[in-house]
This record gives structure tokens, C-alpha cells and sequence, in this order.
């Protein structure tokens, strides 16, 4: 019985002290749990706006502050740029915390309710709080959030109504419901003499259809003169956000460059060369009325703008081009006629089966544009296959004269001689010498003839501009023939000279004379 009483009180004493263990436990826990809510970070009050940060790192942050910066990348630039407006010198005293241990920084005037940020060093890291007024019924709860928003509401309005842009919102019925700075002033500028702003504000703009791919464009006739604007409408719910942007430059511009298109075409229109632009496509985008008189075009078919292709290709049909030997051979011509024209070589002349000539000309243009002109010739090749057969004509003419006949220009350069000539001083100077001069041809006619002083007179001669008088002379060739010389001044400043073996019962008695004295013409 003592033993069983024994066993009993000693459970008993066990489960007490077993008891008492557990109740220490449980109180060094609470302690502890006591000791962490004090650390660092948290605050007495759980609606506190507290900030941690480890240099530029986000820590950690109440929930309140989460509301500021909900993202912890960038969060400390992002967290001066929207702090920054409402508290002045925040970043500066900042810089300067670790020095001074703890700094507090009071908002602006236009911050309500009025806040303080508290700056604070401590253990290496960065503690900002956020102080709402000793006064606030619940200091800290809210406050600095609605601080903020309020600030960035402030800020946003400031910006839409001071913007240079026309902005106004309409309700669901198209009513004029609010308007920035921009939009009121040009509305009272609108408004009828005597007559006040009212509510519902006057509509500037008719509600326009941007269905289309460009923004419409309206124009307000205010006292200073026309304003062109462009047109921007972004549905939002039940309400329409409106913009009006100025396009007064971009009609100045579209309206100088229509003229100038204007005058272009003006000046296209009265040139005598046809003129077909095509882009980098090789679509006609445009041409001139020449072209269809000198392409035989129809004007429907050159409106409708063909490809260079169809357009050569039509020309041929007209023959109004050279015709090739095959079709194969004509699209060659027509792939290199392109290629040249884009690298800026082509021009050719083409004689057209009708009998007219064309001077056709390819040139590059930017953003690979190509541009052909065409010119009637015709007159022109005529005129020259007239003077070049007027010229062949007086050829002949002097080939039969017996005198060797050598014609010089002002400059000394010889433009014609005859077959006489050639066979006389045995060369043709349009054949033999590359510079048929003065000069150069009495290098030849000393070097064939006896010494004389005849030459250097016959290049001053000829190279005199001054009034002259013809004159005559001797020369002997190397091969004992006399030959007068006869030197006479032509219009124009050109000279003509003349060569004439004499004959056998002509030549003087004394063989050994090589030159005689220049001698006038006898009147």
C-alpha cells in the first residue's frame, strides 16, 4: 500500500514539473515574439509608411508603402521621382544622411494634408517614414498614399490644362462635358459679341469619321486667321476623350507643294520633249501632253498608269519604236533599255519607221524612280543631213579645182583642203596629223620644200586678226618644181591659201632661186 502511494505522488510530480516546463517554453516564445515586433522595421502602427532599403535595394516595405511603389526593381528612383515634387531637397538631404544619422524633411505648400518624411541611418541601411499631422485622429493610416495621389492628380491636371493641345471629353449624346485651357480660349474667341461661356460648352469641331486611314482635318476661322487641326477621338466607356492636334505647318506644307506640283505641271505641259516619270516600280506616275503627241498614246491608256513595259510595249504596237529583228531580242533590249536608264547611261537615237528621229534619254531619280524624255529630232537631222551634204557638195566642188586649195579658220585651224592638195604635198591632213594647224602644216611644207622665210609669213598671216591684204609668193619643192603661193584673207578672220605647180616654159631661167621676195597683190 505505502509503495502504490508512493508511485501516485510520484506522477504527480512529474506531470507538475512537466507543466512547468511547457509554461517557461511558452513564455521565452512570447518574448521573443516581443523583441522581433520591436526590430528595425516594424513600427507600433501596422498602417505606418515605412520604406527599408540597402542602398539603392528595396528591403522591404509596409503595406502602405507597397501602395506607393508597388515593385521593388528601380524602387528608389521611382520612389524620388514621385516624392521628389512634394518634398523639396529630399535627394540632397538624403545624400547626406549617413553623416547626420537622421534628417527630416517637411512636404511643399501645396501638399495637403501636410507630411514629413523622416530619414533614418541605422545599421548600414535606409529607413524612410512617412509622418502625417500630430493632429490626424489616426496619424500615418492612409495619409501619405492619399498625399501622393492627390499630388499626381494636381500635377495631371496642371499638365492637360496648360497643354497646347486642344483636348475635351463628350458625353454619351456628343455634349462637350469638360475642355482644357486651349479648347476655352478659342471658344470665347468664337463666341458672338455680348455673348457669355455657358454650360454645356460650345462644340468647336463637327464629330468627325475616323474611319479612314488618315486623322480628318478641320479648320477654325479665328480673327488672326485660318487654324487647321487633326482630329483624334479614343472611345473610353460611355465617354469620348477628344484631341486636336495643329496641322497648320502640314497644310503649309501640302498647300506649297501642290503649287509646286501645280507649277511643274504647268511647265511639263508647255515643253516640247515628251516627259514620262516612272516610280520604283516602274509604274507611270506621270507625264506630260507632248507624250501622247510624240508616243501616239491615248491619254486614257497614260492615266491609268502602265508599267514602263506596257508602255514600250504599246509604243511598239504604234511603231513608234526602232523594230527589232524578233520579240526575243526586243525584251532584251527593253531589260538593258531599263538597266541603262537606272545607272543613268542611256540615250540613244532612234530612227522610227514613219520617218521621224527621237532622241530618247534615260535618267536615274531618287528612291528609284526613272524618268524618260523624248525629243522629236527630225528638223534637227534634217538640218544636219543637209548641211553635212552641203558641205560633201563643196567638197567635190574644190577636189576638181587644178589649184591646191588649203582654207584655215580664224583660230589657224585648217577646215578643208581638196584632192590637189593631197596630191601635191603627199598627206592628208585630216587623215595624217592630229593637229591640222597652221603651225603644224608649215612644219610639213618646210620640211618639203628649199629654205625659205615664206612659212614663218604665212603663219602670221594666218593668225593675224587685223585688217589684211592678200599677197603672193614662191616655194620650190624638193624635187625642183616652182610652186606661187597665194595667200588671201576670207570673212570671219579665215584664210585661204593656194598652191599651183608651174610649168615646165613657166619655171625662171635660174634654178638655184628657192624664194622670192613676198610680193602684194597688185591692184
Amino acid at each position: 500500500m505505502a509503495t502504490e502511494l508512493l508511485y501516485i505522488f510520484g506522477m504527480v510530480v512529474s506531470a507538475t514539473l512537466v507543466v512547468l516546463s511547457s509554461l517557461l517554453l511558452l513564455s521565452a516564445w512570447q518574448s521573443r515574439q516581443s523583441r522581433r515586433v520591436a526590430s528595425i522595421f516594424r513600427d507600433g502602427n501596422p498602417e505606418a509608411t515605412i520604406f527599408l532599403f540597402d542602398g539603392d535595394r528595396l528591403l522591404d516595405a509596409s503595406p502602405a508603402a507597397r501602395q506607393l511603389v508597388p515593385e521593388a526593381d528601380g524602387a528608389w528612383q521611382k520612389l524620388l521621382v514621385r516624392l521628389g515634387p512634394m518634398f523639396p531637397g529630399l535627394a540632397d538631404r538624403i545624400d547626406n544622411l549617413p553623416r547626420l544619422g537622421q534628417v527630416d524633411v517637411a512636404s511643399g505648400p501645396g501638399v495637403v494634408p501636410a507630411m514629413t518624411i523622416r530619414a533614418e541611418h541605422l545599421a548600414g541601411m535606409t529607413r524612410l517614414t512617412m509622418l502625417a499631422p500630430t493632429d490626424d485622429p489616426q496619424p500615418g493610416r492612409g495619409a501619405a498614399a492619399t498625399a501622393a495621389l492627390q499630388q499626381e492628380v494636381l500635377s495631371q491636371r496642371a499638365v492637360l490644362a496648360r497643354s497646347p493641345v486642344l483636348m475635351w471629353k463628350e458625353g454619351e449624346q456628343g455634349e462637350v462635358i469638360w475642355a482644357n485651357h486651349a479648347y476655352l480660349i478659342r471658344a470665347v474667341e468664337l463666341l458672338a459679341e455680348g455673348e457669355d461661356l455657358t454650360w454645356p460648352l460650345p462644340r468647336l469641331f463637327d464629330r468627325p469619321d475616323n474611319r479612314g486611314a488618315t486623322p480628318p482635318r478641320a479648320r477654325l476661322q479665328m480673327q488672326s486667321g485660318p487654324e487647321w487641326f487633326d482630329l483624334f477621338r479614343v472611345p473610353v466607356g460611355e465617354e469620348t476623350f477628344c484631341y486636336a492636334l495643329a496641322a497648320n505647318a502640314a497644310v503649309q506644307a501640302e498647300t506649297a507643294l501642290r503649287e509646286f506640283m501645280q507649277t511643274l505641271t504647268k511647265t511639263f505641259a508647255d515643253l516640247p520633249i515628251g516627259l514620262a516619270i516612272f516610280d520604283r516600280n516602274r509604274v507611270l506616275q506621270l507625264f506630260n501632253p507632248a507624250l501622247t503627241d510624240l508616243t501616239a498614246l491615248a491619254p486614257d491608256f497614260l492615266i491609268a498608269r502602265p508599267t514602263l513595259s506596257a508602255v514600250l510595249d504599246a509604243m511598239r504596237t504604234r511603231s513608234m519604236i526602232p523594230e527589232p529583228k524578233d520579240y526575243r531580242s526586243w525584251r532584251r533590249q527593253l531589260v538593258r533599255l531599263e538597266e541603262e536608264a537606272a545607272s543613268g547611261l542611256f540615250q540613244e537615237t532612234w530612227s522610227l519607221p514613219g520617218g521621224q528621229t527621237y532622241r530618247v534619254i534615260g535618267r536615274p531619280h531618287p528612291n528609284g524612280a526613272l524618268a524618260f524624255m523624248f525629243e522629236d529630232i527630225s528638223t534637227e537631222m534634217t538640218r544636219t543631213r543637209r548641211y553635212r551634204a552641203d558641205l560633201e557638195l563643196g567638197q567635190s566642188v574644190i577636189d576638181t579645182v587644178d589649184e591646191a586649195v588649203a582654207v584655215f579658220s580664224q583660230g589657224g585651224q585648217l577646215v578643208m583642203s581638196n584632192l590637189a592638195y593631197a596630191q601635191l604635198w603627199g598627206h592628208d591632213p585630216a587623215v595624217l596629223l592630229s593637229d591640222a594647224g597652221i603651225g603644224t602644216l608649215c612644219s610639213w611644207w618646210r620640211d618639203h620644200t628649199a629654205p625659205s622665210l615664206l612659212w614663218e609669213d604665212a603663219t602670221d598671216f594666218v593668225l593675224t586678226l587685223s585688217d589684211r591684204t592678200g599677197w603672193n609668193g614662191e616655194a620650190r619643192l624638193l624635187d625642183g618644181r616652182l610652186i606661187d603661193c597665194k595667200f588671201r584673207p576670207l570673212t570671219g578672220g579665215a584664210t585661204l591659201i593656194t598652191f599651183r605647180p608651174r610649168q615646165a616654159a613657166e619655171t625662171m631661167p635660174n634654178p638655184s632661186v628657192s624664194h622670192l621676195a613676198r610680193m602684194p597683190v597688185q591692184a
